[in-house]
């Protein structure tokens, strides 16, 4: 069994990651801020050691990373409107504090760094698939700093003796996902107004979306932890998706018939839909859930 850190460990996605570490057997070290305040809870695993923490403040954390075997890197700020808001924090946490995630990795010989991106990076493309070779366009701050974390990856991979991986979520939905605030994803949000008795609020409604189960994020993680890769697949991006979109209309149909709709907001891509061939190749990654078979069992 491996020693693991994860940052971000108390969020969505984290704490699904760390779940099910601690339940493999592995030791975990688990460190959030808890700066997500919109968020309607945190989710700290007891089986994990617990680290309230900011990725921010190398000197906060770099002794965390001691005898570390793997790092999951998935602390970030990670919402697009807020990002046009606050550029400067998107900067601070998904730029600088990936840089010290990096940098207390190469000091302790981490053998490998598996760092969440985003889908974001490709914002509007001529054409789809997403495949890991486009040219990206980023549409706003967050993508644009994400895409900043993603670079200093590959220069760790490639100069500092820490092999990297980087996985580009592709809108993550399932258990756990926040409902309200800045935070919240479109799925999680459906599913909250549709219990308050409230019409769905739609901004545009025409964006196709990649939607990715949790579980299958999670079990992308496992495997870049746990697959033997030549240099040529290390300080690479990997597509984490289904390779199907949706509409948010489409989306929106599966939840409920009641609806608002308000013009799109800025920073939002038009589609996107994930190649994942070099994921299933390389990785051997699949994934399982279908997003109309989840949300139908939702709602039964």
């Amino acid at each position: 069994m491996y020693k693991c850190l994860v940052t971000g460990a108390a969020g969505f996605i984290g704490s699904h990651l760390v779940d099910r570490l601690v339940y493999e057997g592995h030791q975990v070290i688990a460190i959030d801020n808890e700066s997500a305040g919109s968020n309607e809870s945190f989710y700290w695993n007891q089986g994990a050691e617990n680290h309230l923490a900011d990725i921010t403040d190398y000197e906060q954390i770099k002794d965390l990373f001691v005898d570390v075997d793997y790092v999951f890197h998935l602390a970030s700020d990670a919402r697009i409107q807020s990002s046009f808001e606050d550029p400067l924090r998107s900067i601070e946490v998904n730029a600088i504090g990936t840089l010290n995630v990096l940098n207390a990795s190469a000091n302790n010989n981490i053998k490998r760094v598996i760092f969440a991106s985003t889908s974001s990076a490709y914002g509007n493309t001529l054409h789809l698939p997403n495949k890991e070779t486009d040219n990206t366009n980023c549409l706003n701050p967050y993508a644009a700093t994400k895409l900043l974390g993603e670079n200093l990856c590959k220069i760790y991979n490639d100069n500092y003796y820490v092999e990297t991986i980087i996985l580009r979520y592709f809108n993550v939905y399932g258990e756990r996902q926040p409902g309200s605030g800045e935070y919240a994803t479109v799925i999680g949000k459906f599913f909250k107004q549709k219990k308050e008795g409230k019409p769905l609020t739609i901004y545009g409604g025409a964006q196709r979306r990649d939607f990715t189960h949790i579980s299958d994020v999670v079990n992308a993680n496992i495997l870049a932890m746990y697959s033997e890769l030549d240099n040529h697949d290390t300080g690479k991006v990997y597509n984490i998706g289904t390779g199907k979109n949706f509409s948010i209309l489409e989306v929106c149909g599966m939840i409920s018939d009641q609806y608002e709709i308000f013009p799109a907001r800025r920073g939002d891509a038009i589609a996107t839909r994930a190649d994942i061939s070099r994921a299933q190749k390389v990785l051997g990654w699949y994934p399982k859930v279908k997003l109309d078979d989840w949300i139908g069992v939702q709602d039964a």
